[in-house]
């Protein structure tokens, strides 16, 4: 395709018609105007997009919030030093899973090749100029000083300059980001680049950070691009509690180290969350595992901005391990042990998520997988779990619990590799399923109905308010749970024995 003509022959009728309202509009202030970056890109590459980034003749953040006043849109300052804002617009048929177009104004920096030539990719270095509106864009040039038209083609990610990465390292991610989501390669210099300027990843906001990394794990088979982030030195660059990792040898049934070992756990998360390939898997390793829409749904769920389940399974899967290189020792036997390393995991793994500046609601989620994450094969030794093994480990985890089912069965093949035992496989997964059909099945057994209260124990026992109160309900929410009693009359009953017998 000839570099005219582009917007008139590929750009999406609903997004035309918004960009010549916002082209008349700046036209009427007298501010040129160009689309620039990703939404040209997208359109060439006919993907559907919602983001427009526009660079304008004037002071963005003083022109973003009239074009939002005059579309009915809301004003949202992104950037003040770099004065950049954002209009959000909603619009139900919007290409987005939020139904809304998102407008990022910035100030144009010099003519528009000086300001492309500050921008990241080449293929992200392109523009439209939007007074072109006025023809309907039939006859658009494109603005391409460094032929990111043909890269594209090429399906390469190349900068724009040397200076790319030294002047914004977060691009140092979101080149491998790019690459992964539109499945280009990065070229050469550009590698040597980021692997050059990796240990810069370490000065960049952790809001940055937390967004590009969530964007990187969204990406199917996002376990095989940690292997490609450790290659350049962006893994332990981004978090180096990881580079303790490498290199420690555990027990003999295991087939890597704890760094591969880690890797491999999320390569395998992706696998059951059907989301990515296991090499060492046969086919009927994975034709066991329970899948349902409802599973599907949960791992959906969105915790925070930006983040679903499925994204902190994965997360929590990368640092399920990280204490193991502090919690290692030698037992009288000879064997490798890594007593606590859960417990301890669970702390580092907090700070980490605290300094790339993810939410509480994220943090508390990680967290407790990370720290709960053996809880699964030690609810049996011998045969399924009892119900009330089932209770305490959803009392403990929450909704966390079906997350750490999954862990610990991603766990395992990462643990054997291709050394797998098919029979010991098929009993994790049995108990597995067994657990998950309790927790759908029988919601009374992971929150037993009320039989009895605070009130009730101080009420009918004479009992003072206490700890003992606590301790005696929660004795009652086990039986209960285990089907012992089913009552109100036999929860007084077994309250009033266990009084007794601590009197006597």
């Amino acid at each position: 395709m000839d570099k005219k003509n582009l917007f008139g022959s590929l750009i999406e009728p609903r997004a035309l018609l918004l960009l010549t309202k916002v082209s008349n509009f700046l036209a009427e202030q007298d501010i040129q105007s160009y689309v620039v970056g990703g939404f040209v890109r997208d359109v060439l590459l006919r993907r559907d997009t919602a983001d427009i980034d526009i660079v304008v003749t004037a002071d963005a953040l003083e022109i973003a919030p009239k074009v939002a006043t005059a579309l009915g849109g809301k004003y949202v300052l992104l950037d003040k030093v770099n004065k950049v804002g954002r209009v959000v617009l909603a619009n139900k048929r919007a290409p987005s899973t939020k139904g809304q177009w998102q407008l990022d104004f910035s100030t144009l920096k010099g003519n528009i090749e000086q300001d492309l030539a500050q921008r990241d990719f080449t293929i992200d270095a392109m523009a439209i100029d939007l007074s072109q509106s006025e023809k309907n864009y039939a006859d658009s040039q494109l603005i391409d000083p460094f032929n990111g038209w043909d890269d594209l083609h090429q399906g390469v990610i190349r900068v724009v300059s040397d200076a790319a990465f030294k002047s914004d390292a977060a691009r140092l991610l979101r080149a491998v980001r790019l690459a992964a989501e539109l499945e280009f390669s990065i070229d050469k210099q550009t590698e040597t680049l980021i692997q050059r300027y990796s240990c810069l990843i370490a000065s960049v906001a952790g809001e940055r950070v937390r967004e590009e990394l969530l964007r990187l794990l969204a990406i199917p088979r996002a376990g095989q691009l940690l292997s490609y982030l450790d290659k350049l030195g962006l893994i332990t660059a981004l978090i180096p509690e990881i580079a303790q990792t490498k290199g420690v040898e555990q027990p003999k049934e295991h087939f890597w180290d704890v760094f591969d070992h880690t890797i491999q756990t999320v390569v395998a998360v992706d696998f059951l969350l059907r989301q990515g390939d296991w090499e060492y898997a046969k086919e009927e390793a994975l034709a066991s595992v329970p899948w349902s829409v409802v599973l599907a749904q949960h791992f959906d769920l969105e915790v925070s901005s930006g983040s679903t389940r499925r994204l902190l399974l994965k997360l929590a899967a990368l640092l399920h391990d990280i204490a193991k290189p502090q919690a290692k020792a030698i037992d009288a036997g000879g064997r490798v042990r890594f007593l606590g390393h859960a417990q301890e995991g669970a702390t580092i793994a907090s700070g980490i998520l605290e300094r790339l500046r993810f939410s509480n609601k994220e943090i508390k989620l990680v967290e407790i997988i990370v720290r709960q994450h053996l809880r699964p094969v030690q609810m049996s030794h011998d045969g399924l779990p009892s119900r009330k093994a089932i209770y305490r480990y959803f009392r403990d985890t929450g909704e966390a619990g079906i997350d750490i089912l999954f862990l610990s069965l991603a766990d395992h093949l990462a643990t054997r590799g291709p050394h797998l035992n098919m029979a010991h496989w098929q009993n994790h997964v049995q108990i597995v399923e067994y657990v998950l059909t309790h927790r759908f099945q029988e919601e009374s057994l992971v929150v037993p109905l009320k039989l009895v209260d605070g009130h009730d124990l101080i009420n009918i026992f004479g009992m003072s308010p206490g700890p003992r109160i606590g301790e005696l309900l929660e004795a009652v929410r086990e039986a209960q749970a285990s089907g012992e009693l089913t009552t109100k009359e036999e929860a007084l009953s077994y309250i009033r024995e266990r009084l007794l017998s601590k009197a006597v």
